[in-house]
């Protein structure tokens, strides 16, 4: 098979799987999600999607796998960054705040990621860090003040 037809055909299956996402069918996208893998085994969308998927279904350790695959290939991929971040953050709260940070390094506007990362790293007693990482989200958005834990909003609001 020629390598476009074989991109055309991953990307066809790729659509089916989101589709069947979509609509609730996680056996059918997981399947199209892995025949894309072996059309393409570095496509981090499907990557992505088998780890949402696992995830839902409880299977941690190969949701965080199938995130580290896609990661693999795209080591800034957002989704994957904050997907696995947030499945790590009871179970290994240092290397999700690694993740969160690599994903705030990624995106540096995105406050979303830097209030997660605020809150996770106060939540380990790394009180210094959130701190920097709340007036730094303060700095991009004011208006998400109200969304800083208490404690830190009138040291990050100067």
């Amino acid at each position: 098979m020629t390598e476009t037809k074989t991109k055309k055909q991953a990307n066809t299956l790729l659509q089916s799987a989101l589709q069947s996402q979509a609509h609730q069918d996680s056996l059918g996208a997981a399947q199209d999600y892995r025949h894309v893998l072996e059309l393409d085994p570095k496509n981090k969308q499907a990557w992505y999607g088998l780890g949402l998927i696992e995830q839902q279904n409880g299977r941690t350790a190969d949701a965080r796998a199938a995130y580290e695959k896609a990661l693999e290939t795209d080591p800034k991929f957002m989704s994957a960054l904050y997907s696995e971040a947030f499945l790590l953050r009871s179970s290994d709260p240092d290397r999700a705040i690694e993740l969160l940070k690599r994903a705030v390094a990624a995106d540096p506007k995105s406050t979303t990621i830097q209030l997660q990362l605020g809150n996770l790293l106060a939540g380990q007693h790394r009180k210094g860090e959130a701190e920097d990482v709340f007036r730094h989200a303060v700095a991009v958005d004011h208006r998400i003040l109200p969304q800083v834990p208490e404690e830190f909003r009138v040291s990050v609001s100067r």
